[in-house]
Formats: C-alpha cells, structure tokens, sequence
C-alpha cells in the first residue's frame, strides 16, 4: 500500500444515492464494503463526512436563516451521517470510533487528538463529526484539519466524478481531466476543488490531495495502492 494512514473525505450528497435527500443503507452498505477492503490491507482510516443530504447552513443562510444557527444545524447533520456510517462499518466487522467537534456525549467521544492518533494505531476506524466545531468553517477545511492533526498521508476525496477538469464534466463536454495538478495549478486556472480555506490548509502542510470517483466500485484501494486514479494535487 502506498498510503499507511488516509482521510477520506465523502459527501453527505454521497449517501443519498438515488434518492433525493437522506440516507440510502445500500449506498452505505456498499461504501462500508469498499472501506473494509483497504482496513483489511492494513491502511488505518479516518473519515469526515458532510451533511448536505440533510441540511447546509449557507443554504438556510440564502433563505433568511441566522447564518451561524444554520451552520450549526449542518454540524449536527453530519454526525447523524457520522452514526449512520458507523453503524455500516460495525455491521461489515470493522471497529469504529465516532468523534465530535461538539459534545455529545450519549453517542460519540468528544475530539482528542491523542485518543484519535491512538484508534487509528489500534485499527479503529476514526470517524469526526460536526466539522471543526465553528461556524463558517465547511467540512472540506474540517477533512485538512484533522488531516494534518492526525498525520495523514494523503486527502481522499470521494466524489461523484472522477477528478479534476478543466470545467465543470456534468455541464460541459468538451471538459478535459487532468491527472495531476500542483497546487499553484489550481489556483492559477482557477479550479474548484475545495473550499480556498480547506486548500491553502492543506497547501501550506504539503498534505496531498487526490480526487476520485468513489461510487465506483474498486477505486477506493487503486487509489491506496498508488494506481493513477482521479486526479491528484501536490506540491
């Protein structure tokens, strides 16, 4: 494996599947399955999922709402989507720990950086929920964050596309995929591939990026064993 420890990235839109907001267990189910093939090689794995599927702050901000009380909505969303992968990881055999920015102490651990370093270490699988805890702040800054804290090798970001192109693929097709990028690449074409916080993050601790299509179905261990998938952002 060329990656040891990862954090991977996923949408909450990701855990809809073919419906229109929430959970699909069988999307879950098959991402649980996709994440044991990798714990079972050895990779140690910590994840940070968003909660789009269920509720986003800027949304509700664009709507009128209070734009910290609608961040903070969408922090909880993403720890009801951090319980529901938990519980998909523990039904396929793997053990989890939940850690939230935000304490909830009747369903997660509150975030320690140590406690997290040592589940990995024991081959527990790391799940953070509700971002970094602060208004303002998306879960893609949350994913580097914690990436760095932890030591991770690389980003994963599993999306529903498979890289990084020069347009928008869904709405243009003549859009080119790059296979990789530097991270002055990405800003100089002025490419969306995270949130600019996230980005110079993850840019200023030299913290690789990759970008792939994670429902498809393999790609999450090609990717850990250093296979060209997706596109990849380094220094």
């Amino acid at each position: 494996m060329k990656y040891k420890r990862i954090l991977l990235k996923l949408s909450g839109e990701a855990l809809m599947g073919d419906r229109q907001y929430g959970i699909d267990p069988k999307r879950l189910a098959e991402y649980a399955l996709e994440i044991k093939e990798i714990h079972d090689k050895g990779v140690e794995i910590a994840i940070v999922i968003g909660g789009g599927n269920i509720f986003r702050g800027v949304a509700g901000a664009s709507n009128g709402m209070d734009r910290v009380q609608g961040d903070y909505m969408g922090m909880l969303a993403t720890v009801i989507n951090g319980m529901a992968l938990q519980g998909a990881l523990e039904d396929a055999g793997m053990q989890t720990r939940l850690q939230t920015a935000l304490k909830i102490e009747a369903i997660a651990e509150p975030y320690i950086k140590r406690r997290a370093v040592r589940h990995l270490e024991k081959r527990r699988i790391v799940i953070f929920g509700a971002g970094t805890g602060n208004p303002y702040f998306t879960t893609d800054t949350a994913a580097v964050l914690r990436g760095v804290e932890v030591n991770a090798d690389v980003i994963l970001k599993g999306t529903r596309v498979d890289g990084i192109y020069t347009a928008d693929p869904e709405k243009d097709p003549n859009a080119v995929k790059y296979d990789t990028l530097t991270f002055e690449d990405v800003l100089s074409k002025g490419l969306n591939v995270m949130d600019t916080t996230a980005f110079t993050l993850s840019q200023e601790n030299e913290l690789p990026i990759i970008v792939f299509d994670m429902n498809k179905k393999g790609n999450l261990i090609k990717v850990c064993e250093g296979e060209p998938v997706g596109t990849t952002v380094n220094v």
